[in-house]
């Protein structure tokens, strides 16, 4: 028995680890403006915030603002994202048979991602194709990015769930404020791309190493 009877996931650092192609998409990006380019455990800590502040972030200083070069990179970091967004990504160990047995259990499960939502749905569509998310929102125009809880509470409406029934999982403190603000319970997983002290900065209601050990708190309560 679960006292939870929806689970919303983060993607990128929670679900999958995306971190290889979203560095070697940026750096492409980069490179075709001649500017310097970054290592992937430096984009761990860029990634989170959505792809507008990923892009600044690994643009220097002297060229964080001009309006040219941002938008040139993000044009091409989106054509070659969208075309290489799954060269290495794959989900983390453990993570497909936990959404298998979550949906087993008859428990919803969702998605909400502050990456572009066309390839947050492409990636969670085509690696998990037998699970039937009730919702999957990645970064929307016009939709706030998190941690503002408003794509929590959507997703609370379409599945028609209340947050005393909700459980969060994520990876970043971006994740930890989202559930926050949003009401609900929280798990801070330790495989994704921020450190443990991250996490506990924002005393979330768990922190798991393991997704044995995020089943265990599912299906103990």
């Amino acid at each position: 028995m679960t006292k939870y009877n929806l689970i919303i996931f983060d993607l990128d650092g929670t679900l999958l680890n995306t971190i290889e192609d979203l560095a070697a998409s940026v750096n492409f990006a980069l490179e075709k403006l001649n500017l310097p380019t970054h290592t992937v455990d430096n984009y761990k800590f860029m990634v989170g915030n959505g792809v507008n502040n990923l892009l600044r972030r690994a643009l220097p200083e002297n060229v964080r603002y001009d309006t040219d070069t941002f938008q040139m990179l993000h044009h091409n970091f989106l054509n070659n994202y969208a075309e290489n967004c799954e060269n290495a990504t794959k989900p983390y160990s453990g993570i497909a048979d936990l959404l298998e047995k979550l949906q087993s259990n008859g428990i919803k499960i969702a998605v909400a991602s502050n990456k572009i939502h066309s390839a947050t749905e492409e990636l969670v569509k085509n690696i998990f194709p037998t699970i039937n998310f009730v919702a999957i929102f990645g970064q929307k125009d016009g939709f706030p990015i998190k941690p503002d809880p408003k794509v929590v509470e959507e997703i609370l409406k379409i599945a028609q769930v209340q947050k005393s029934d909700t459980l969060y999982i994520g990876d970043s403190c971006v994740d930890m404020q989202t559930a926050q603000n949003a009401e609900i319970d929280v798990v801070g997983v330790t495989w994704g791309f921020r450190p443990k002290s991250e996490l506990e900065e924002y005393n979330p209601n768990f922190i798991v190493d393991t997704t044995k050990e995020l089943e265990e708190i599912i299906f103990s309560n």
